[in-house]
């Protein structure tokens, strides 16, 4: 009882210890004027200053207020620092290893040598107030975090912030929104074990034949018609996608990816719904924005909800903005001003290609049996508690190898430090990466243009600049104009007859200039429109155009399921004359119907089963609405049957990598083959004697998942609930996850929530069918609803709070709400903040 008791002292202690004060006065070093910090019920903090200067020099210092630790440690990951701040740990070391071949830092310096005055400027009025909440504060002061880490490492003061650490944030953020590489490297692998390029193309269908709509029309938005790169499926005869060696290579390749901490998603989930409906659909007569961006969900959550505000706006200080931003970054990412609102989604273009590199020792070949010295450079990676480790860093003209990053090799010198790493022998082919974000760009200068937009026309000179990561952009006007654009850096890639893909879809060989890329697309030849005639915008990471209509984008979109199903939610609105509210947006970011469902259970409940105990999971699918409800028993016996199909068709013939992780392109995969009883997939390979068929697969996963919720939930169907399955467990950035001390991990993270939804539902919340777990990977990292016509009555929420400190009020005080569908007031003039406050702090100079 005593060490409960001490246990708890000290928790509570070391947990307010760091807390900041969020009222009365404080000075602050660099402000030129007062600045207010005024914060609401939840937490969030709305900002007033006389210059744009001080606005973000003060956003800075409350970033640091409220999430320094998440900031700090996303700069180690992002500069391959991550074991000088947790130690001697191999998955931190691994980490490292690749984030310092990709150079994310490096680039991170080239690209702020290149950015607008004013930009700089801001970023370093940024980097100065996070200091000035640093200057004398320890450690322990500043976050709980460090206060924990001090019992098995080093912790010295953090580092002074800078630009940089700001910059290569925004390379991390590119990473886990990239376009298809997991089906580039996935469409190799498959070949490597199924020695068919038809049947690999099988696993990745044509988006056209879902029958969804795609974001515009191509005759509206300006696109004219364009052949795209490459053909339509590869035969990939060639010697070079036979080898065992590359099979190796490209293995070698997707460990050292997967090695790189999630910091914003990963997989099946990554994605987004958003879409905008003009005044001719809305009671108000003014359009309505709605976006809630699917990412990886941690506690902390990914945004910092902020308002940032001149005193007076006007050409020396014309920012009157509030949103959701990343701290570590200055400005709002998604959000609106007094003039425009946005939202985001992943476009899902493909930015990054894989070359197979020939080597020889530490040469390369370009053209007929020319050998070309790769660039070459060592990295010392740090280790707090563990020796340096030289890192040999190798690059071909296309980008850096990655395939010898996690070979054994390598891996023994980890182990064994301090041992220089650079084999002798090295495999015959490699793998390199090129991919635009590792190229100075200027996102950064887009993202205060976009805060300070005021027109249509702003929007779409501002998308012209975010390069990286390719994302669409919605807005709308407080006016009354709608509009997309497609912003992004995207590759011309030339077309190439022959036996390889030669538009991205297939890792190319590197020997052959022809597969190089040739340059980008034009920002002017983007997509884009304003005020389509439809009246309204859904882009929910489904394809931008219709077939090869404008630049090419890329052939592997998300299947478009949600996008659909929101289309029909606004639809039917429409059709039966009903005006469209802010609360019909917030309803529809609810909806948790299933395509999946609906295309499945037709099939599901015509299978024959044997009466009673096999028959009684199926017997719940007959009048099933198709919702996956957090309550609903036909949801989770769906769910365990969809799990367990993909379980048996795929697990036997596809590499443990790339078993189906139950996302939208495999229900376009299975939807082809229920019209194929004996597609060889159906057939089991581990019994060699027996050829199964479509029904006996089908019957194998129903009775299959009868037996696995009687074994997770219970044998009466009437306990079940797909949320007993389907639950968010909210894991702490560093001090959350397995090998954490039980007391540790449960102070750090929130309690798990049931919810309903799944993966390609409008209520994205996804989980991995391949791990046979059902709890949430991804899902709405925050919703959003703007009301053009009273900035005031629009609402948001986030997945935690506004907080990173545990000790906090404010840590997780939005999760109830946000798990229930439920949002909170968004205040944005000064009226309504000042209605709103519950706290009030001046920083003076």
């Amino acid at each position: 009882m005593l060490a409960l008791v001490a246990v708890t002292t000290f928790g509570w202690l070391t947990g307010r210890r760091p807390l900041p004060e969020y009222s009365g006065s404080v000075q602050v070093e660099g402000l030129g004027s007062d600045v207010r910090v005024s914060r609401d019920a939840q937490g969030v903090p709305q900002i007033y200053a006389d210059t744009a200067e001080d606005l973000f020099r003060a956003q800075g210092y409350v970033h640091a207020q409220d999430r320094f630790f998440e900031m700090d440690y996303r700069r180690h990951v992002t500069a391959g620092r991550l074991a000088e701040l947790v130690g001697n740990n191999e998955d931190a070391i691994k980490a490292d290893m690749v984030t310092r071949t990709f150079g994310w830092r490096h680039v991170a310096e080239e690209e702020f040598n290149i950015l607008d005055d004013t930009t700089r400027q801001y970023l370093q009025a940024y980097a100065d107030g996070v200091n000035a909440y640093l200057a004398d504060r320890s450690p322990g002061e500043t976050a709980v975090e460090y206060t924990v880490l001090d019992v098995s490492v080093e912790v010295n003061d953090p580092e002074p912030w800078g630009p940089i650490d700001s910059l290569a944030w925004l390379k991390a953020m590119a990473w886990d929104l990239r376009g298809n590489y997991d089906d580039e490297l996935d469409r190799a692998l498959a070949y490597s074990t199924l020695g068919d390029a038809s049947r690999v193309a099988e696993l990745f269908p044509a988006y056209s034949g879902t029958g969804n709509a795609p974001i515009l029309d191509a005759a509206e938005a300006g696109a004219q018609s364009t052949a795209a790169a490459g053909t339509e499926t590869a035969s990939a005869t060639q010697e070079v996608y036979q080898s065992p060696h590359l099979a190796d290579a490209l293995e070698s390749a997707q460990k050292a990816l997967d090695a790189v901490p999630v910091q914003i998603a990963r997989g099946e989930g990554t994605g987004s719904n958003s879409w905008v409906v003009s005044g001719q659909y809305t009671k108000s007569g003014k359009p309505l924005l709605a976006n809630d961006p699917h990412l990886a969900l941690a506690a902390p959550g990914i945004w910092a909800q902020v308002g940032l505000h001149c005193n007076q706006v006007g050409p020396e200080c014309p920012y009157d903005v509030a949103g959701f931003s990343f701290s570590g970054f200055p400005g709002v990412i998604i959000g609106h001003n007094a003039d425009v609102s946005w939202g985001l989604t992943n476009m899902g273009a493909d930015v990054t290609d894989f070359f197979i590199e020939r080597v020889r020792n530490d040469t390369y070949m370009r053209g007929t049996n020319k050998w070309v010295p790769m660039e070459s450079e060592t990295e010392v990676i740090r280790v707090d508690g563990g020796s340096p480790i030289d890192l040999e860093v190798r690059r071909t003209v296309h980008g850096p190898i990655i395939s010898s990053v996690m070979d054994e090799t390598q891996m023994d010198a980890v182990r064994d430090a301090p041992t220089e790493i650079g084999p002798e022998q090295r495999p015959q082919y490699e793998i390199s990466l090129q991919w635009t974000a590792l190229q100075p760009g200027h996102t950064a200068d887009a993202v205060f243009e976009m805060n300070r937009a005021k027109t249509p026309a702003d929007m779409k000179a501002a998308a012209a600049k975010f390069e990286v990561p390719a994302q669409n952009i919605v807005f709308a006007t407080t006016d009354g104009h709608i509009g997309y654009q497609a912003p992004g850096k995207i590759p011309v890639r030339a077309n190439v007859p022959g036996a390889v893909e030669s538009d991205g879809t297939w890792p190319r060989p590197g020997w052959d200039a022809r597969y190089d890329w040739t340059g980008y697309v034009d920002p002017a030849q983007m997509p884009g429109v304003v005020d389509p005639k439809e009246g309204f915008i859904v882009a929910a990471n489904q394809a931008v155009l219709p077939g090869n209509d404008g630049p090419f984008l890329s052939r592997d979109w998300d299947y478009g399921y949600r996008s659909e199903r929101i289309r029909t939610l606004i639809s039917d609105r429409i059709a039966e004359g009903r005006k469209l509210t802010a609360a019909d947006m917030s309803e529809f970011q609810m909806d948790q119907w299933s395509r999946f469902a609906d295309v499945l259970v037709p099939v599901l409940v015509e299978v024959d089963l044997p009466a009673g105990y096999d028959s009684d999971g199926q017997a719940l699918l007959a009048d099933w609405d198709r919702s996956m409800d957090a309550d609903s028993a036909a949801a989770a016996y769906f769910a365990a049957a969809w799990r367990n199909l993909l379980r048996i068709t795929f697990h036997d013939e596809l590499p443990e990598a790339m078993w189906p992780d139950g996302g939208s392109r495999w229900l376009a995969v299975i939807q082809g083959m229920l019209g194929e009883p004996d597609n060889p997939f159906w057939d089991d390979q581990s019994t060699v004697s027996v050829v199964e068929s479509r029904d006996e697969v089908l019957t194998q996963a129903l009775i299959s998942a009868r037996q696995d919720l009687t074994v997770e939930i219970g044998k009466d169907t009437s306990d079940w609930e797909w949320g007993t399955l389907h639950q968010l467990r909210l894991e702490h950035l560093v001090l959350g996850g397995p090998g954490i001390p039980a007391p540790i991990a449960a102070y750090m993270n929130p309690a798990p929530v049931k919810v309903g939804g799944g993966s390609s539902i409008v209520n994205a919340t996804s989980f991995d069918a391949a791990s046979g777990s059902f709890d949430v990977t991804s899902g709405p990292s925050m919703r959003m609803v703007v009301d053009l016509a009273d900035l005031d009555a629009s609402t948001w929420v986030v997945v935690t709070g506004a907080s990173a400190h545990p000790g906090s009020p404010h840590y997780d005080d939005q999760l109830g709400a946000w798990a229930a569908g439920e949002t909170f007031p968004w205040p944005f003039t000064t009226d309504a903040v000042e209605g709103a406050a519950e706290d009030e702090q001046i920083l003076t100079p």
